[in-house]
């Protein structure tokens, strides 16, 4: 006998095609997809159709509808639709803010072990927010999402240890929790670690390492590391003094918000030559902030 071929047919996955259509930015499709899927109790179709509302994508932003299929998934257990009712209920968007809601959403999400969840309980306990402050369950949970490896998270308990809020000040503590969300490309943490390193605080005074950090931050275009750069080039702290450089830096600080860059920035150029100062416009004019640097 010939075999002439067999015609073999996938059964087809309209999920998995939602999500590709999704990824590929192709949100009409996505939604005409995940829409059939979630009236029948998809969770994670109903997830997504949470989060098409609440961004916009392929329909118009709107909350109301967000919430309704956030909370189908929710109340079907999906820790992700969980989390994003604690947002939703904790900014009052599409309902009135409530934070006894959003803390039962992200505590609900947090058990689950959604470490973005579990920072937003430590805040809620930071801030008192739906609950009274308690510095224990902050830095529980805190503790917890930065095991995870939430950046945010490790940030804050670095702060907590560094200011001696909640905990006994610990500077050690304080510099290896901001070095993990520093290497994990966090500004605010890579501007705190250069802090440390500039004051000599849990570290000897290292204006090497200092400089590293605050550049990582300041090319993300954190307005206080652009201002300490331009502090450490002025009066040539790790780096050979440059006028120019400092120029550049306090001028970037200044337009960022920095209250201290733009008078920094008219005290160095009574030190410079006009040439020098059109270098350094330049310089600004041209710069341009880099993506996120983990290290």
């Amino acid at each position: 006998m010939l075999m002439l071929g067999l015609a073999v047919q996938v059964a087809a996955d309209p999920y998995k095609d939602a999500q590709a259509a999704y990824d590929r930015g192709d949100y009409a499709t996505a939604l005409r997809l995940n829409n059939p899927l979630a009236d029948q109790g998809h969770v994670n179709a109903q997830n997504n159709l949470g989060w098409m509302f609440a961004n916009g994508r392929g329909v118009p932003q709107n909350y109301a509808e967000a919430m309704k299929w956030y909370r189908l998934a929710a109340d079907q257990g999906n820790a992700g639709a969980q989390f994003k009712l604690g947002l939703m209920f904790d900014g009052g968007l599409g309902v009135p803010q409530n934070h006894a809601e959003a803390m039962k959403w992200y505590r609900l999400a947090a058990d689950q072990g959604i470490a973005d969840a579990q920072f937003m309980l430590g805040g809620m306990f930071d801030g008192g927010r739906g609950v009274p402050q308690n510095y224990a369950e902050v830095i529980k949970w805190y503790r917890v999402a930065a095991d995870q490896g939430d950046a945010n998270a490790q940030l804050f308990l670095g702060m907590m240890f560094a200011t001696g809020q909640g905990v006994p000040q610990n500077y050690a503590e304080a510099m290896k929790w901001y070095r993990l969300a520093a290497k994990q490309g966090h500004a605010d943490a890579q501007f705190n670690l250069g802090r440390m390193f500039w004051g000599g605080r849990g570290v000897p005074q290292n204006y090497a390492e200092a400089m590293k950090w605050f550049r990582l931050a300041a090319d993300q275009g954190d307005a206080g590391a652009q201002n300490n750069l331009g502090v450490m080039f002025d009066t040539g702290q790790g780096v050979p003094q440059n006028y120019v450089q400092a120029h550049m830096w306090f001028n970037l600080a200044g337009a960022g918000g920095n209250s201290n860059g733009k008078k920094n920035r008219d005290r160095v150029a009574e030190k410079m030559t006009p040439a020098q100062i059109a270098e350094a416009q330049l310089l600004a004019a041209g710069w341009k902030p880099k993506p996120t640097q983990p290290r």
